[in-house]
Protein backbone atom coordinates (compact mmCIF):
# COMPACT_ATOMS: atom_id res chain seq x y z
CA UNK A 1 0.00 0.00 0.00
CA UNK A 2 1.30 3.31 -0.79
CA UNK A 3 -0.04 7.00 0.84
CA UNK A 4 -1.97 7.77 -2.13
CA UNK A 5 -4.24 4.44 -1.34
CA UNK A 6 -4.78 6.20 1.48
CA UNK A 7 -6.24 9.51 -0.02
CA UNK A 8 -4.10 11.45 0.82
CA UNK A 9 -4.21 15.16 -0.45
CA UNK A 10 -0.87 16.54 -2.98
CA UNK A 11 0.14 18.87 0.05
CA UNK A 12 0.39 16.09 2.30
CA UNK A 13 1.70 13.89 -0.27
CA UNK A 14 4.62 16.29 -1.51
CA UNK A 15 5.38 16.89 2.11
CA UNK A 16 5.73 12.42 3.17
CA UNK A 17 7.99 12.40 -0.24
CA UNK A 18 10.36 15.40 0.84
CA UNK A 19 10.76 13.61 3.98
CA UNK A 20 11.73 10.12 2.33
CA UNK A 21 9.32 7.79 3.65
CA UNK A 22 7.70 5.65 0.28
CA UNK A 23 5.28 3.06 2.48
CA UNK A 24 2.67 3.97 5.55
CA UNK A 25 3.00 1.44 8.24
CA UNK A 26 0.46 -0.52 9.24
CA UNK A 27 -1.24 1.92 12.47
CA UNK A 28 -0.89 4.61 9.25
CA UNK A 29 -2.98 2.04 6.91
CA UNK A 30 -5.57 1.34 9.61
CA UNK A 31 -5.90 4.62 11.67
CA UNK A 32 -5.95 7.36 8.73
CA UNK A 33 -8.77 6.17 6.74
CA UNK A 34 -11.34 6.35 9.83
CA UNK A 35 -9.65 9.59 11.21
CA UNK A 36 -10.38 11.00 7.62
CA UNK A 37 -14.06 9.75 7.86
CA UNK A 38 -14.07 11.56 11.33
CA UNK A 39 -14.79 9.15 13.46
CA UNK A 40 -13.82 8.44 17.15
CA UNK A 41 -10.67 5.56 17.73
CA UNK A 42 -9.04 4.19 20.22
CA UNK A 43 -5.33 3.00 18.73
CA UNK A 44 -2.91 0.29 20.82
CA UNK A 45 0.60 1.05 19.41
CA UNK A 46 3.49 0.54 20.70
CA UNK A 47 6.14 3.95 20.27
CA UNK A 48 8.48 3.68 17.06
CA UNK A 49 5.59 2.13 15.15
CA UNK A 50 4.52 5.94 13.20
CA UNK A 51 1.87 6.38 15.04
CA UNK A 52 2.08 10.48 15.46
CA UNK A 53 1.80 10.64 11.46
CA UNK A 54 -1.13 8.46 11.89
CA UNK A 55 -2.81 11.12 13.38
CA UNK A 56 -1.09 14.16 12.22
CA UNK A 57 -1.29 13.62 8.69
CA UNK A 58 -5.49 13.27 8.79
CA UNK A 59 -5.98 16.17 10.74
CA UNK A 60 -3.87 18.41 8.56
CA UNK A 61 -6.21 17.28 5.82
CA UNK A 62 -9.12 18.27 7.75
CA UNK A 63 -8.09 21.22 8.46
CA UNK A 64 -6.24 22.30 4.87
CA UNK A 65 -9.48 24.15 3.37
CA UNK A 66 -9.36 25.95 6.62
CA UNK A 67 -5.57 27.03 6.95
CA UNK A 68 -6.34 30.49 5.09
CA UNK A 69 -8.12 32.45 7.90
CA UNK A 70 -5.70 35.56 8.86
CA UNK A 71 -3.05 34.27 11.72
CA UNK A 72 -4.15 36.51 14.36
CA UNK A 73 -8.00 34.89 13.33
CA UNK A 74 -7.02 31.60 13.68
CA UNK A 75 -8.38 29.96 16.44
CA UNK A 76 -7.25 26.17 18.17
CA UNK A 77 -8.78 23.08 16.04
CA UNK A 78 -6.83 20.39 16.87
CA UNK A 79 -5.49 19.74 20.53
CA UNK A 80 -3.15 17.29 21.42
CA UNK A 81 -2.38 15.92 24.79
CA UNK A 82 0.90 14.55 25.41
CA UNK A 83 2.32 13.77 28.92
CA UNK A 84 6.00 14.91 28.65
CA UNK A 85 7.68 17.78 27.50
CA UNK A 86 10.10 14.95 25.25
CA UNK A 87 6.86 13.92 23.74
CA UNK A 88 5.36 16.74 22.85
CA UNK A 89 8.31 18.44 21.29
CA UNK A 90 8.49 15.23 18.66
CA UNK A 91 4.36 15.54 18.11
CA UNK A 92 5.00 19.19 16.93
CA UNK A 93 8.04 18.29 15.18
CA UNK A 94 5.76 15.92 13.23
CA UNK A 95 3.01 18.87 12.21
CA UNK A 96 5.48 20.78 11.54
CA UNK A 97 7.22 18.26 8.64
CA UNK A 98 3.60 17.23 7.34
CA UNK A 99 2.35 21.19 7.30
CA UNK A 100 5.48 22.42 5.31
CA UNK A 101 3.29 23.11 2.32
CA UNK A 102 0.57 24.46 3.92
CA UNK A 103 -0.22 27.69 6.22
CA UNK A 104 -1.56 25.49 9.59
CA UNK A 105 0.04 26.80 11.92
CA UNK A 106 1.50 24.12 14.79
CA UNK A 107 2.47 25.19 18.20
CA UNK A 108 3.70 23.33 21.86
CA UNK A 109 3.27 24.51 25.19
CA UNK A 110 4.53 22.50 28.34
CA UNK A 111 5.97 23.49 31.86
CA UNK A 112 9.07 24.36 33.44
CA UNK A 113 9.94 26.92 31.11
CA UNK A 114 9.07 30.96 31.02
CA UNK A 115 5.58 30.76 29.87
CA UNK A 116 5.70 34.52 28.73
CA UNK A 117 6.72 33.34 25.26
CA UNK A 118 4.70 31.15 25.02
CA UNK A 119 1.55 33.52 25.81
CA UNK A 120 3.25 35.61 22.60
CA UNK A 121 2.49 32.97 20.05
CA UNK A 122 -1.06 32.19 21.45
CA UNK A 123 -2.00 35.52 21.19
CA UNK A 124 -1.22 35.81 17.54
CA UNK A 125 -3.10 32.74 16.36
CA UNK A 126 -2.31 28.84 16.17
CA UNK A 127 -4.29 26.13 14.26
CA UNK A 128 -3.08 22.76 15.84
CA UNK A 129 -1.97 23.13 19.84
CA UNK A 130 0.19 20.46 21.70
CA UNK A 131 0.31 20.97 24.95
CA UNK A 132 0.99 19.05 28.05
CA UNK A 133 -2.09 18.97 30.49
CA UNK A 134 -0.73 20.94 33.53
CA UNK A 135 0.85 24.54 31.33
CA UNK A 136 -2.68 23.81 28.90
CA UNK A 137 -4.95 23.99 32.17
CA UNK A 138 -3.03 27.01 33.59
CA UNK A 139 -2.95 28.85 30.34
CA UNK A 140 -6.59 28.23 29.99
CA UNK A 141 -7.31 29.43 33.77
CA UNK A 142 -5.83 32.60 32.88
CA UNK A 143 -7.99 32.85 29.20
CA UNK A 144 -5.05 32.99 26.89
CA UNK A 145 -6.31 29.66 25.38
CA UNK A 146 -9.72 28.92 23.82
CA UNK A 147 -10.90 25.70 23.36
CA UNK A 148 -14.03 26.67 22.10
CA UNK A 149 -13.24 25.67 18.58
CA UNK A 150 -11.72 22.49 19.25
CA UNK A 151 -12.74 19.97 16.52
CA UNK A 152 -10.08 17.49 17.21
CA UNK A 153 -8.79 16.31 20.36
CA UNK A 154 -5.76 13.74 21.00
CA UNK A 155 -4.78 11.89 23.92
CA UNK A 156 -1.61 10.53 23.09
CA UNK A 157 0.52 7.88 25.13
CA UNK A 158 -2.51 7.14 27.63
CA UNK A 159 -1.29 4.89 29.34
CA UNK A 160 1.78 7.12 30.29
CA UNK A 161 -0.81 9.67 31.40
CA UNK A 162 -2.31 7.82 33.57
CA UNK A 163 1.11 6.49 35.53
CA UNK A 164 1.86 10.31 35.68
CA UNK A 165 -1.61 11.18 37.68
CA UNK A 166 -2.65 13.15 34.52
CA UNK A 167 -5.98 11.28 34.03
CA UNK A 168 -8.11 13.67 35.94
CA UNK A 169 -6.49 16.50 34.63
CA UNK A 170 -7.16 14.76 30.85
CA UNK A 171 -10.78 14.55 32.12
CA UNK A 172 -11.32 18.21 32.88
CA UNK A 173 -9.38 19.28 29.67
CA UNK A 174 -12.14 17.00 27.30
CA UNK A 175 -14.73 18.41 29.10
CA UNK A 176 -13.18 22.31 28.42
CA UNK A 177 -13.89 21.20 24.40
CA UNK A 178 -16.93 21.46 21.96
CA UNK A 179 -19.31 18.07 22.76
CA UNK A 180 -19.16 17.32 19.04
CA UNK A 181 -15.52 17.39 18.68
CA UNK A 182 -13.85 14.03 17.20
CA UNK A 183 -11.76 12.42 19.94
CA UNK A 184 -8.72 9.86 19.28
CA UNK A 185 -7.18 8.01 21.88
CA UNK A 186 -3.71 6.52 21.44
CA UNK A 187 -1.82 4.45 24.11
CA UNK A 188 1.33 1.84 24.17
CA UNK A 189 -1.06 -0.52 26.31
CA UNK A 190 -5.03 -0.43 27.19
CA UNK A 191 -5.11 -1.10 31.13
CA UNK A 192 -8.61 -1.43 32.48
CA UNK A 193 -8.61 2.50 33.31
CA UNK A 194 -7.83 3.56 29.85
CA UNK A 195 -10.85 1.29 28.63
CA UNK A 196 -13.01 3.12 31.40
CA UNK A 197 -12.11 6.63 30.04
CA UNK A 198 -12.66 5.56 26.54
CA UNK A 199 -16.00 4.45 27.19
CA UNK A 200 -16.36 7.87 29.05
CA UNK A 201 -15.86 10.08 26.32
CA UNK A 202 -15.37 8.67 22.89
CA UNK A 203 -18.10 8.52 20.79
CA UNK A 204 -18.96 4.53 19.14
CA UNK A 205 -15.23 4.81 18.30
CA UNK A 206 -13.44 2.21 16.15
CA UNK A 207 -10.72 0.01 17.57
CA UNK A 208 -7.56 -0.55 16.35
CA UNK A 209 -4.72 -2.82 17.62
CA UNK A 210 -1.31 -2.37 16.40
CA UNK A 211 0.43 -6.17 17.78
CA UNK A 212 4.02 -4.94 18.56
CA UNK A 213 6.45 -6.77 17.21
CA UNK A 214 8.27 -9.83 18.48
CA UNK A 215 11.27 -9.82 16.69
CA UNK A 216 14.36 -8.02 16.48
CA UNK A 217 15.72 -5.84 13.72
CA UNK A 218 18.32 -7.20 11.51
CA UNK A 219 21.06 -4.61 11.87
CA UNK A 220 21.08 -5.18 15.62
CA UNK A 221 23.58 -7.86 17.27
CA UNK A 222 22.76 -8.71 20.83
CA UNK A 223 25.53 -10.21 23.09
CA UNK A 224 24.94 -11.20 26.72
CA UNK A 225 26.95 -11.40 29.66
CA UNK A 226 26.34 -13.29 32.81
CA UNK A 227 27.87 -11.59 36.21
CA UNK A 228 27.26 -11.91 39.88
CA UNK A 229 24.81 -8.68 41.18
CA UNK A 230 27.68 -7.24 43.04
CA UNK A 231 29.96 -6.63 40.19
CA UNK A 232 27.40 -5.62 37.28
CA UNK A 233 28.98 -1.51 37.67
CA UNK A 234 32.72 -2.92 37.70
CA UNK A 235 31.48 -5.06 34.05
CA UNK A 236 29.38 -1.98 32.94
CA UNK A 237 32.70 0.41 33.18
CA UNK A 238 34.85 -2.62 31.97
CA UNK A 239 32.68 -2.53 28.33
CA UNK A 240 32.59 1.10 28.17
CA UNK A 241 36.46 1.39 28.57
CA UNK A 242 37.59 -2.17 26.52
CA UNK A 243 33.79 -2.91 24.14
CA UNK A 244 31.69 -0.48 23.47
CA UNK A 245 32.71 2.34 20.76
CA UNK A 246 30.65 5.50 20.23
CA UNK A 247 26.96 6.44 22.04
CA UNK A 248 25.46 4.09 24.20
CA UNK A 249 21.80 4.44 26.19
CA UNK A 250 21.60 2.58 29.05
CA UNK A 251 17.99 1.72 30.68
CA UNK A 252 18.18 0.86 34.49
CA UNK A 253 15.02 -0.46 36.19
CA UNK A 254 14.69 3.03 38.69
CA UNK A 255 15.55 6.18 39.44
CA UNK A 256 17.37 5.49 42.47
CA UNK A 257 19.52 3.08 40.15
CA UNK A 258 20.13 5.66 37.31
CA UNK A 259 21.15 7.91 39.98
CA UNK A 260 23.93 5.99 41.35
CA UNK A 261 25.54 4.23 37.90
CA UNK A 262 25.73 7.90 37.12
CA UNK A 263 27.42 9.39 39.78
CA UNK A 264 29.35 6.03 39.33
CA UNK A 265 30.48 6.50 35.93
CA UNK A 266 30.92 10.89 36.12
CA UNK A 267 33.24 10.25 39.22
CA UNK A 268 35.17 7.74 36.29
CA UNK A 269 35.66 10.71 33.86
CA UNK A 270 32.84 9.64 31.45
CA UNK A 271 30.28 12.72 30.61
CA UNK A 272 27.30 11.45 30.76
CA UNK A 273 23.92 12.58 31.85
CA UNK A 274 20.50 10.84 32.81
CA UNK A 275 16.27 11.35 32.08
CA UNK A 276 13.97 9.83 35.18
CA UNK A 277 10.36 10.96 36.32
CA UNK A 278 11.89 12.85 39.35
CA UNK A 279 14.06 15.67 36.94
CA UNK A 280 11.97 18.24 35.43
CA UNK A 281 11.10 18.42 31.73
CA UNK A 282 13.31 21.37 31.33
CA UNK A 283 16.76 19.64 32.80
CA UNK A 284 15.16 16.23 31.25
CA UNK A 285 15.23 17.89 27.40
CA UNK A 286 18.85 19.56 28.27
CA UNK A 287 20.45 16.16 28.66
CA UNK A 288 18.78 14.68 25.82
CA UNK A 289 19.92 17.14 23.52
CA UNK A 290 23.24 17.15 24.99
CA UNK A 291 23.59 13.51 24.16
CA UNK A 292 21.47 13.99 20.34
CA UNK A 293 24.00 16.81 19.64
CA UNK A 294 27.09 14.67 20.97
CA UNK A 295 28.35 16.67 23.82
CA UNK A 296 27.41 13.46 26.38
CA UNK A 297 28.11 9.99 25.14
CA UNK A 298 26.27 8.01 27.91
CA UNK A 299 22.88 9.01 28.82
CA UNK A 300 21.13 6.88 31.44
CA UNK A 301 16.87 6.38 31.53
CA UNK A 302 14.45 5.01 33.38
CA UNK A 303 11.35 2.94 30.48
CA UNK A 304 8.61 5.40 31.04
CA UNK A 305 11.34 8.39 30.98
CA UNK A 306 12.65 7.48 27.47
CA UNK A 307 9.09 6.45 26.05
CA UNK A 308 9.02 7.90 22.48
CA UNK A 309 12.39 9.16 22.65
CA UNK A 310 13.80 8.99 18.80
CA UNK A 311 17.65 9.27 18.36
CA UNK A 312 18.85 9.36 15.01
CA UNK A 313 22.29 7.16 14.99
CA UNK A 314 22.36 5.14 18.14
CA UNK A 315 25.33 3.25 18.19
CA UNK A 316 24.22 0.88 21.92
CA UNK A 317 21.88 0.28 24.16
CA UNK A 318 22.88 -1.66 27.11
CA UNK A 319 20.78 -3.37 29.56
CA UNK A 320 22.14 -2.65 32.87
CA UNK A 321 18.77 -4.27 34.48
CA UNK A 322 17.39 -7.03 32.40
CA UNK A 323 13.76 -6.12 32.25
CA UNK A 324 10.95 -8.09 33.80
CA UNK A 325 8.75 -7.76 30.48
CA UNK A 326 9.98 -9.18 27.04
CA UNK A 327 8.41 -6.45 25.26
CA UNK A 328 10.16 -3.83 27.05
CA UNK A 329 13.47 -5.59 25.62
CA UNK A 330 12.74 -5.53 21.94
CA UNK A 331 11.11 -2.11 22.74
CA UNK A 332 14.57 -0.64 24.18
CA UNK A 333 16.54 -2.61 21.65
CA UNK A 334 14.55 -0.99 18.53
CA UNK A 335 16.06 1.89 19.48
CA UNK A 336 19.38 1.49 17.53
CA UNK A 337 19.77 -0.23 13.99
CA UNK A 338 17.66 2.33 12.67
CA UNK A 339 17.38 3.23 8.85
CA UNK A 340 20.26 1.14 7.81
CA UNK A 341 22.58 1.92 10.78
CA UNK A 342 24.05 -1.01 12.34
CA UNK A 343 23.18 -1.13 16.20
CA UNK A 344 24.94 -3.03 19.27
CA UNK A 345 22.52 -4.30 22.01
CA UNK A 346 24.30 -5.38 25.53
CA UNK A 347 22.73 -6.68 28.02
CA UNK A 348 24.32 -7.63 31.82
CA UNK A 349 22.56 -10.53 33.77
CA UNK A 350 22.76 -11.75 37.26
CA UNK A 351 21.35 -14.54 39.00
CA UNK A 352 18.11 -13.18 40.22
CA UNK A 353 17.34 -12.25 36.29
CA UNK A 354 17.80 -15.37 34.42
CA UNK A 355 14.18 -16.00 34.00
CA UNK A 356 13.74 -12.75 32.68
CA UNK A 357 16.19 -13.94 29.78
CA UNK A 358 14.19 -17.14 29.34
CA UNK A 359 11.35 -15.29 28.89
CA UNK A 360 12.50 -12.98 26.25
CA UNK A 361 14.46 -15.37 24.53
CA UNK A 362 10.81 -17.64 23.56
CA UNK A 363 8.90 -14.08 23.09
CA UNK A 364 11.59 -13.28 20.27
CA UNK A 365 12.80 -17.23 19.15
CA UNK A 366 16.19 -16.28 19.23
CA UNK A 367 18.89 -17.05 21.81
CA UNK A 368 20.66 -14.42 22.66
CA UNK A 369 24.69 -15.18 22.26
CA UNK A 370 26.14 -15.06 25.93
CA UNK A 371 30.27 -13.44 25.91
CA UNK A 372 31.74 -15.45 28.98
CA UNK A 373 35.37 -13.69 28.22
CA UNK A 374 35.41 -11.39 30.96
CA UNK A 375 36.78 -10.62 33.93
CA UNK A 376 33.45 -10.94 36.34
CA UNK A 377 32.04 -14.41 35.32
CA UNK A 378 28.94 -15.94 36.82
CA UNK A 379 29.08 -19.61 37.42
CA UNK A 380 26.28 -21.00 35.14
CA UNK A 381 24.69 -22.98 38.48
CA UNK A 382 24.63 -19.81 40.50
CA UNK A 383 21.55 -18.86 42.50
CA UNK A 384 20.69 -15.58 43.80
CA UNK A 385 22.25 -14.76 47.20
CA UNK A 386 20.18 -14.00 50.27
CA UNK A 387 21.39 -11.67 52.10
CA UNK A 388 20.67 -11.68 56.32
CA UNK A 389 20.05 -8.48 57.31
CA UNK A 390 22.96 -7.94 59.87
CA UNK A 391 22.30 -8.00 63.79
CA UNK A 392 19.31 -10.44 63.77
CA UNK A 393 17.99 -11.81 66.49
CA UNK A 394 16.88 -15.12 64.79
CA UNK A 395 19.38 -17.24 63.96
CA UNK A 396 18.88 -20.77 62.96
CA UNK A 397 19.17 -23.53 65.44
CA UNK A 398 18.48 -20.35 68.34
CA UNK A 399 15.45 -18.97 69.40
CA UNK A 400 15.72 -15.15 70.54
CA UNK A 401 16.07 -14.70 73.89
CA UNK A 402 12.92 -11.87 73.31
CA UNK A 403 10.88 -15.33 72.41
CA UNK A 404 11.60 -16.91 76.11
CA UNK A 405 10.35 -13.90 78.48
CA UNK A 406 6.68 -14.34 78.54
CA UNK A 407 4.82 -11.31 78.98
CA UNK A 408 3.06 -10.13 81.75
CA UNK A 409 -0.32 -9.77 82.01
CA UNK A 410 -2.55 -7.25 83.67
CA UNK A 411 -6.29 -8.17 84.75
Amino acid sequence: MSFKDLKLIKPLLKAIEASGYTEPTLVQQKAIPPILDKKDVIVSAQTGTGKTAAFAMPILQLLFDKQDAPRRGKKIKALIISPTRELASQIQQNFKTYSQFSNLRTFVIFGGTSIEPQIDVLKKGVDILVATPGRLLDLHKQDYINLDYIETLVLDEADLMLAMGFIDDVKKIERLCPENKQTLLFSATIPYKIEQLAITILKDPERIDVTPTKSVAKDVSQVLYYVPKRNKIELCLHLIRNTIKGNVLIFRRTKFGVNKLEQTLLKNGYKVDSIHGDKNQSDRQTALNKFKNGYVKILIATDVAARGIDINELDNVFNFDMPNVAETYVHRIGRTGRAGHIGKAYAICSADEKNYVKTIEQYINVQIPVETEHPYPLDPKAKPIVHKKKGSKYKKGRKSTASKKKKKRWY
